[in-house]
């Protein structure tokens, strides 16, 4: 099918979403976003029969707005990484065959993705990795390990960076594939964290064969495939959408208040926080705004640095205002569900305050993942204020002579 020619896009995108709310049920939720998906409504700027109908990402808010209150947004098992980073990558990179295969299961919530691309000894460094991927035949055959993948025990497929020609600088010499994660040779190991749980992952690959059907992007293009992926991730990490007043910020707001506390100091540190989440809130919304335009730009990055660092500063305050009893927590058991946790065979819900020490604790993560806060830093002093980078020594020097970790 082409692209869509009509000159009023936005009659085009109401009149649609006047279909799925007369056509959609929504007592069957798969159903409804796999009906969604295929009347374009699903990421409206992607490609026609692809989830989209080639018109201005910008009305996609129509849609997201009128099924907010339905709760049909997106399916719960896709998550961000899966909605907000491989479904972006697959619809710029990937042949009509992959696009075809992968983002309609995506979206409905059948399939669930992980992102296999930090290793152990090229985590801020992306482009130093050097997972192999060797060509045989019409596969290719993957060795490696990464770590820090995110759902990667419930997934079903991942989005891979590998090395496929060592002898090139390092950022030349890598290609991107979509690997299915029960395939022999992936071996998963869950990492227990301080909250107790263990939604992060170490990812072991040995000899795994990838068909080259499900190669992205051109051999050696790998790294320009991943800075799309990597833009939508910091996207989506940075520029949640909330009510102005809510998430952490109304935690510290509710323990302020219940714990009675009157401290002049306090209160100054709990306006001042609020101040800057009311400031990260209408930059998120800059972002969005600079998304809908097209690919996103280095605004993504500003809105995940600060967001990281805030999250840690706020969820410090807040436990702070409980006083001895910040020091307290539930349990190091595994949480198996948001909101639920099993402790010695017995399940109860969390506490507020329970909810709250796990934050504090898990947000320590926020400045790693997706991107350290030292690597944001540099994309906002380059691209941002267009100060000079750092000095590169192995910009150009073959990767396999490269010194490593």
């Amino acid at each position: 099918m082409s692209a869509v020619t009509i000159t009023d896009a936005e009659t085009l995108v109401r009149e649609r979403l006047e279909e799925l709310l007369a056509k959609g049920d929504t007592t069957d939720v798969p159903g409804f976003w796999g009906l969604q998906y295929d009347l374009g409504l699903a990421w409206v700027h992607f490609p026609v029969g692809f989830g989209g109908l080639g018109v201005a990402p910008s009305l996609q808010q129509i849609v997201n707005e009128a099924l907010k209150d339905l709760g049909t947004v997106g399916g719960p098992r896709a998550g961000l990484i899966g909605l907000g980073m491989a479904a972006p990558t697959i619809a710029v990179h990937g042949t009509d065959a992959q696009r075809q295969r992968y983002l309609r299961p995506l979206f409905t919530g059948e399939e669930f993705w992980c992102q296999l691309f930090s290793e152990p000894g090229s985590g801020s460094d992306l482009a130093s990795l050097s997972t192999r991927a060797v060509l045989d035949g019409e596969e290719w055959v993957i060795n490696g390990q990464k770590v820090w993948t995110s759902g990667g025990h419930l997934s079903d497929h991942g989005i891979l960076v590998t090395r496929t020609n060592p002898n090139a600088p390092k950022h030349r010499g890598l290609t991107y594939f979509i690997v299915e994660m029960h395939a022999p040779g992936v071996d998963v190991r869950p990492l227990r964290q301080m909250t107790g749980g263990a939604e992060f992952n170490e990812i072991f690959l040995t000899d795994v064969r990838i068909p080259d059907s499900d190669r992205l992007g051109d051999v050696g293009t790998g790294w320009h495939v991943a800075l799309t992926t990597l833009m939508n991730e910091r996207v989506t990490i940075g520029s949640r959408q909330m009510p102005r007043g809510s998430g952490v910020i109304a935690e510290a707001v509710r323990v302020y208040e219940q714990r009675g506390h009157h401290d002049k100091a306090r209160q100054d540190q709990l306006m001042k926080l609020w101040a800057a989440n009311e400031t990260l809130r209408l930059i998120s919304l800059r972002a969005n705004e600079a998304r809908k335009a097209g690919t996103p730009g280095p605004e993504g990055s500003v809105g995940k640095l600060q967001f990281a660092e805030l999250n840690k500063a706020t969820t410090e305050l807040a436990v702070d205002l409980l006083g001895e009893d910040g020091q307290l927590y539930a349990t190091y058991e595994l949480v198996d569900r948001p909101g639920h946790i099993h402790s010695g065979g017995l399940s109860y819900e969390p506490t507020e305050d329970d909810t709250l020490r796990r934050m504090f604790l898990r947000a320590r993560a926020n400045s790693i993942e997706g991107g350290t806060s030292e690597v944001m830093r540099n994309i906002l002093a380059e691209r941002v204020l267009g100060l000079p980078g750092d000095v590169r020594t192995d910009k150009d020097r073959p990767w396999i002579e490269v010194p490593r970790n």
